[in-house]
């Protein structure tokens, strides 16, 4: 077949010209407020991180002062608790992954042949989120009511009991309000690799970046819900007196380190696997060669994420574990460097095999590789059983935490800035300061952390502002402060260099790295759009093997290259095949990402006020803000199909089974099962450790009353749900046939609730007399939660097909409110059997 002909050169600048002021943000201090577009949000994650980084980094210095020696009176005890506990909490919660996800919000829609990321809006509301989050956390300062129960929050040191200030809350409510920023971004990222991929580039052809954010992102629906809901609980503790945590009540402290690693481990190779993408980018680069194994390392990738979930115990060695559970987190702890070999293996072939080009990213892949993979030999040495009771809460496992933190992550990171600059600056980094910057952060890091092994095997406990002049360790500890201070500036250096870069670097060459993945294959200063058209890729190194493909990522002749509708339009293409299935209608510049971050900000300073009924109230507008939202992103006007350009026609994403909203529902009820699972998880786990569970007289009463007709509505509700989902299949022209259902399973699923809440808060007692009433409680809560948020999203859609919004044709939001409707529906049964039939059972 014959390449199309270029389009006329008049036509060409005005397709080119119409697409930059469709895509651009704003003018002026409106458009700062408003911006969505992914390369705007992304530079903003990534800024914020490096400014938290840097916060961190100096609360550091003043931990490393309090401890140059035995008797310094730098920080009084419970300042240097707050101090370590910032440090510790920002570098994993407000640094390590905000900023991963930053890099791949950027790279992935240019890496995979995007205009942009699916859910633009979404993406802005997870970076004021995030932003707000941690200047809430970091507001406690200005109250003297800074957290200092460490960055794991331990129980029952956190409780109201042990720590009746503020401090617990700022914690618990910033750190949760900023993973919303974590949990939007794992939506969007999961989304944006799974259907908006450049035509013909399979999974098969994917970028290993993409595939370790892919793995990242599946992980991140997992693992931070138990982090979440340990968050909730011990709120509710704090504030309402409930008894999750207290032995005394039927709760247990250990449910907290439970639930908090359930997350903490995943949240090392959380940090880890985008970095090992941006390391499996960069060495094929400068090796001249494709990568080694390319299958051997997706395959280690997805191990990887599978197996961090079993490892969470490894972290509890020492609180009294039986032997049988204590072998088995201890052999899986030393299974999971297995896959991480794998990839150290590949990447260390790639350069045998290839003609290496040490460059300044070079310099940092190298770094990584010896950093980490000696913090990984210290971690096979913790997951020994006796070695990790005698190392356990020494110096010790901090050295080893930033080997693996700082190894797996700082280097590949600095990597990745350097090999990445040309394409966002257009400039060059200064290859002198930048191998100086190299030199004093690979010195400074071994002389900081060295000693620290070594401090701790001699005893040494971490989390103390103090030793005891017997240990004999003040030299070491000496060495290990000058040397933290070396790192520092050799940070800083970095930071500045990346920084000089964007006004006084040297002006790069298109591709000066002569990389083969298609972000290269973009302009400088690269469009606000991308792509003038979709490209299109038939193999894993494109750049390497067509060399025309800049030339042609430029013209407008291509898929989506006509910009006569006037709205911004991303191509969808197959899960596996990526060939081209819908045309993808964007939101373009929005005041509601801002607004609703701004509500929940207010409700949550109501909450931690104590001024309950105002932020109750709060309420209203955030839901206002949030139905708003939904009921704007439709367009009256959408097609069943679309001309596409290049003689195609496809479906928009209204008509499209494999539409982006779609597979943001199933993330999304993904990430709500995995709380909703944790939730369950702590219902039986505190059932084990109990003597009487359910107390004598609160399991049969929780039998008693109307409880058994919510089963009964909810069958209901799932029945008219699937009339409504027939009726609009069918096609029927009075859009009643389609609404009258849906507002009939609305009004069941809100029936459930009403006869299953009141009858049960008599029940089980108050939630503070025993642990399980308050487990009841929650879980019956949450239930009902979920239900409601069902029924108004039936109400909402019934609404737009009343609008003419939604019809057999374009039946994705219905498929939508339906799919949650569904699991919110299975959750209330699952909910309801534990309550009402496990106290019969057991």
């Amino acid at each position: 077949m014959s390449a199309p002909a270029a389009p006329i050169p008049g036509t060409h600048a005005r397709r080119l010209a119409a697409l930059e002021r469709i895509w651009a943000n704003d003018a002026g201090w409106r458009g700062q407020l408003t911006a969505v577009n992914h390369g705007t949000i992304a530079m903003r994650f990534i800024v914020t991180g490096f400014a938290f980084m840097l916060v961190g980094g100096l609360l550091s210095m003043f931990i490393r002062l309090q401890l140059a020696w035995f008797d310094a009176e730098v920080l009084d005890p419970e300042r240097y608790a707050q101090f370590v506990t910032l440090h510790g909490t920002t570098m994993m919660f407000l640094f390590a992954v905000p900023i991963m996800e930053g890099f791949a919000m950027y790279l992935l829609p240019k890496m995979l042949g995007a205009r942009d990321l699916p859910f633009p809006r979404l993406s802005a509301f997870g970076w004021w989120c995030y932003l707000f989050g941690g200047l809430f956390l970091y507001s406690s300062l200005l109250f003297d009511a800074a957290p200092d129960g460490g960055w794991f929050m331990y129980v029952p040191l956190t409780d109201a009991t042990f720590s009746p200030g503020k401090g617990p809350d700022f914690w618990l409510i910033g750190v949760t309000f900023s993973e919303i920023a974590a949990v939007t971004a794992a939506v969007e990222l999961i989304v944006a690799i799974l259907v908006t991929r450049a035509p013909g580039m399979d999974i098969r052809r994917m970028p290993l970046f993409a595939w370790a954010i892919l793995v990242m992102a599946f992980m991140i629906a997992l693992g931070f819900p138990p982090l979440i809901l340990a968050s909730i609980l011990l709120e509710l503790q704090r504030a309402f007196g409930f008894v999750f945590f207290d032995p005394a009540l039927g709760g247990d402290p250990l449910l907290w380190q439970h639930l908090f690693w359930l997350f903490g481990h995943p949240e090392v190779y959380i940090i880890f696997l985008p970095a090992a993408g941006v390391v499996s980018m960069i060495v094929p680069t400068f090796a001249r060669r494709p990568i080694v194994g390319y299958a051997w390392i997706v395959l280690a990738l997805v191990s990887t994420g599978f197996l961090s979930f079993g490892l969470w115990v490894h972290h509890m060695f020492a609180v009294g574990i039986p032997l049988l559970a204590l072998a088995f987190f201890s052999a899986a702890s030393m299974a999971v460097a297995i896959p991480t070999s794998v990839q150290v293996f590949a990447w260390i072939a790639t350069l045998w095999a290839g003609r290496p080009w040490l460059r300044l990213p070079m310099l940092h892949i190298l770094g990584f590789l010896v950093v980490f993979v000696l913090g990984g030999l210290t971690g096979v040495m913790l997951a020994f059983v006796p070695f990790d009771w005698q190392a356990h809460d020494t110096h010790f496992v901090v050295a080893h935490l930033h080997y693996v933190l700082i190894g797996g992550l700082m280097f590949p990171l600095f990597a990745g800035l350097y090999y990445w600059l040309p394409l966002a600056t257009g400039r060059m980094p200064s290859e002198s300061i930048g191998r100086m910057a190299f030199w004093l952060v690979i010195v400074g890091f071994h002389l900081t952390f060295v000693p620290m092994h070594l401090t701790g095997l001699l005893g040494m406990p971490r989390r103390v502002h103090t030793y005891a002049p017997e240990l004999g360790v003040e030299w070491l500890n000496l060495l290990s402060t000058a040397a933290g201070f070396v790192l520092a500036v050799g940070i800083v250096a970095i930071l500045v260099d990346a920084g000089l870069c964007f006004a006084h670097g040297r002006r790069a060459r298109p591709n000066p790295w002569r990389a083969g993945t298609l972000e290269w294959a973009l302009p400088w200063p690269v469009p606000n759009y991308n792509f003038a058209s979709a490209p299109r890729v038939d193999d894993a190194w494109p750049l390497w093997r067509d060399r025309g493909l800049r030339e042609r990522v430029a013209r407008t002749d291509g898929l989506l290259g006509d910009p006569a509708r006037g709205r911004r339009e991303l191509l969808g293409t197959g899960i596996v095949s990526a060939r081209p299935e819908q045309v993808v209608f964007l939101s373009g510049s929005s005041w509601l990402p801002l607004l609703s971050a701004l509500a929940i900000t207010a409700l949550l300073a109501c909450f931690i006020a104590g001024w309950y009924w105002l932020a109750a109230a709060c309420v209203a507008p955030l839901l206002a803000l949030f139905c708003t939202w939904a009921w704007s992103t439709g367009w009256r006007g959408a097609p069943e199909e679309v001309d596409a350009g290049d003689g195609r026609m496809l479906p928009s994403q209204y008509a499209c089974r494999n539409a982006p909203g779609w597979w943001a529902v199933v993330v999304t009820m993904l990430i709500v099962g995995s709380l909703f699972a944790s939730l369950v998880f702590a219902y039986f786990y505190l059932w084990l450790g109990s003597d009487g569970w359910p107390p004598r007289g609160m399991g049969e009463a929780a039998l008693r009353g109307m409880h058994w007709f919510a089963p009964g509505l909810l069958a209901v509700s799932w029945l008219a749900g699937a009339v409504a989902s027939a009726a609009l299949r069918a096609g029927f022209r009075r859009r009643r046939r389609v609404a009258i259902p849906a507002i009939v399973a609305a009004a069941a699923a809100l029936g459930s609730v009403l006869v299953h809440l009141p009858p049960l808060a008599d029940a089980p007692g108050q939630p503070q007399a025993h642990a399980y009433a308050s487990v009841v409680w929650t879980l019956a809560g949450f239930c009902a939660l979920h239900l409601v948020l069902a029924a108004v999203l039936c109400l909402h859609v019934s609404a737009r097909i009343g609008h003419r919004l939604v019809d057999a044709a374009r039946p994705l939001e219905w498929r939508v409110a339906h799919a949650f409707l569904r699991y919110a529906l299975v959750q209330a049964a699952i909910g309801w059997a534990v309550v009402h039939l496990f106290p019969v059972l057991q």
